[in-house]
């Protein structure tokens, strides 16, 4: 017995930052846990990503790095690292290509350190995969692939994120909120993104869309979060605030209960639309600057709906021609024959 735990691997992830991200890398633990079932795993990111790591249960514990958004802060991540050299962990996986990523498994001494070779991190990284694009073009296959040992090839079926979510917390959000237990249909809409207006489909759309499912019953739940409640309280407006407001209204465990009570959602490419597919929601996923080759929502019974301009991906926060035509062209009519399939 003794044998067997000096020999048992114990992983340290580097979480990425975004939420959408923290969603697919739940592949990548997944992958690591039918590659060895008695492997241990914790993930090391920034703390607004907790409450996700805690709906994985291949996650052993999550870690705040109590870093800055941005902040290289080198000592203090040498530190941080430090700290952790007690719990011998075997190897690191990061999952983004920064310099300062790869400083705390560096510091924590930890002997296996995998990534691709990312900026400057010679050295820092001792476990270097080559990340071709072409081979792995998706995010998810990028994670998946550094679980992976060096010359394996990725696996035919990717297995799919999967969050856990409570009811119960559902229940009692919706009686602190105000807000009646749900006796009918549920429709989420999440209008928001944080990466910029150039991902989001128009406000008057989405209360288009809001309006026909209010007038077949249903409710209409405006999910999103501070930054989003200008969005959300627009759509509301629209509809003579029939909808459910929540922007600004709950955290990202909260969210994560109340929207496994939908039975459908919209949402542009956002971290709740990741969200949204890793509780296997029937979605529709909207994407305009971005690629959904790159970041699809990985759900079977998930919708997108991408028009593939000529200009588009342009992968920027703001249209550059002005027109935002790759959203705008995606009429809510489009949308609604979806729900109401």
């Amino acid at each position: 017995m003794a044998k067997l735990q000096s020999t048992q691997s114990k992983i340290l992830v580097l979480g990425p930052s975004w939420v959408g991200d923290m969603v697919l890398a739940q592949s990548l633990f997944k992958t690591l846990k039918l590659k060895d079932p008695n492997c241990i795993i914790d993930v090391a990111a920034p703390a607004w990503t907790l409450p996700l790591i805690e709906r994985m249960p291949e996650v052993n514990k999550g870690i705040a790095l109590p870093f800055k958004h941005g902040e290289f802060a080198l000592f203090e991540r040498i530190k941080f690292g430090k700290s952790l050299r007690n719990e011998a962990y075997t190897q690191a996986i990061i999952l983004t290509n920064s310099l300062k990523s790869a400083i705390l498994p560096f510091a924590a001494n930890i002997p296996q350190r995998t990534s691709f070779l990312g900026e400057l991190r010679y050295g820092l990284v001792n476990d270097v995969r080559k990340l071709d694009k072409i081979k792995l073009p998706r995010t998810v296959d990028r994670f998946v692939t550094l679980g992976l040992n060096k010359r394996a090839s990725l696996p035919d079926n990717i297995p799919n994120p999967s969050l856990i979510a409570n009811k119960d917390n559902a229940l009692a959000t919706l009686q602190k909120l105000g807000i009646p237990s749900p006796n009918s249909t549920i429709l989420g809409l999440c209008p928001g993104a944080e990466y910029g207006e150039a991902k989001r489909w128009p406000a008057e759309y989405y209360a288009e869309v809001a309006g026909e499912a209010l007038s077949k019953g249903w409710q209409v739940w405006l999910f999103g979060s501070e930054k989003d409640i200008p969005v959300t309280t627009a759509i509301n407006t629209l509809t003579n605030n029939r909808c459910v407001n929540l922007g600004g209204k709950t955290n990202l465990s909260e969210a994560i209960d109340l929207m496994s009570l939908c039975d459908n959602v919209i949402s542009n490419d956002s971290g709740l639309m990741h969200v949204a597919a890793a509780l296997d929601k029937k979605l529709v996923a909207i994407y305009g600057s971005s690629n959904p080759h790159h970041t699809p929502p990985m759900n079977n019974k998930a919708v997108v709906e991408y028009l593939g301009l000529e200009c588009s991906p342009c992968f920027k926060r703001v249209c550059p021609l002005g027109h935002l035509n790759c959203l705008k062209n995606i009429s809510p009519q489009q949308i609604i024959h979806h729900i109401q399939n």
